[in-house]
């Protein structure tokens, strides 16, 4: 397991948006100008994070984004795993496909325990915590 790039843009653009947060819309192009990305990058970065939920986007002269929710009811680990999808340590905790050997796996406790660790670690840590 591991976060990438666009995991760690996606934490960025929220901590932006939270540093920014005036009751505005803030632009993308503001945005990628002070996190020194593409515009078109971000847009992809954007684009599960509103699936998800965490932030609105607003068409227009006025346009551009904002946290859909206040930064305090926001979890790190929400948000990676919107842009990420599930950060399992082995990827078969998270697998379509049943491991045919799971029932006699010895190791797999240890990793449903620490991908539970994990993510709880990265929920109890908000987007508020990040921008003191």
């Amino acid at each position: 397991m591991m976060i990438t790039t666009k995991g760690r843009n996606a934490l960025k653009v929220m901590i932006d948006l939270a540093q920014h947060n005036d009751g505005n819309n803030i632009s993308l192009t503001d945005i990628a100008e002070r996190q020194h990305e593409s515009v078109k990058y971000l847009e992809a970065v954007m684009g599960p994070l509103s699936q998800a939920g965490l932030v609105v986007s607003f068409r227009g002269k006025s346009g551009g984004y904002r946290l859909a929710k206040p930064a305090e009811e926001c979890s790190v680990g929400e948000i990676i795993v919107a842009a990420e999808g599930p950060l399992a340590p082995v990827s078969c905790l998270y697998s379509d496909v049943p491991c045919e050997n799971a029932a006699n796996c010895l190791s797999l406790p240890l990793w449903k325990e620490l991908d539970e660790v994990i993510m709880n670690f990265l929920n109890s840590k908000k987007l508020s915590d990040l921008i003191k």
